[in-house]
């Protein structure tokens, strides 16, 4: 016996309820560009990283809204049923999940980009701001 089959996997549906669930709260870096590339983006982008890093590239489209600037005049603008994507620098980063708190506490509906600009990175996207090569080393 392994480590994986040492505790059974959850029966269909509850597998079922739980992958459907872990959507609801996050996408990933191929479904955001698709979004992007096709034109059916229906949802706000935010770079919750700061200016400097926002500067030196950034997801096409991305709004930067620093989750300390995440206040309700600043969300005025977007109906209250927009829903909001937050990504930050990568999976290392917990910007992204305490910037979707801040929303989410205003009650808007929000997701995380786990991947941030590092996933986004690695699956060979191209930056708004900067040279794709210049992200990397900076």
């Amino acid at each position: 016996m392994s480590l994986i089959t040492e505790i059974a996997a959850a029966a269909s549906p509850r597998a079922l309820a739980h992958f459907e669930a872990m959507l609801e709260f996050e996408t990933d870096c191929w479904d955001v560009n698709d979004a992007i590339s096709s034109g059916t983006q229906d949802f706000v982008l935010f770079d919750v990283r700061s200016a400097e890093k926002f500067a030196q590239g950034h997801v096409p489209g991305a709004v930067h809204l620093p989750r300390g600037k995440m206040i309700a005049s600043k969300l005025a603008k977007y109906s209250a049923d927009t829903l909001f994507v937050t990504y930050c620098a990568g999976p290392h980063c917990n910007g992204a999940a305490r910037a979707a708190i801040v929303l989410a506490r205003q009650g808007r509906p929000v997701k995380t980009m786990p991947g941030g600009i590092t996933g986004w990175i690695d699956e060979g996207f191209a930056l708004d701001g900067t040279d794709i090569f210049q992200a990397v080393l900076a």
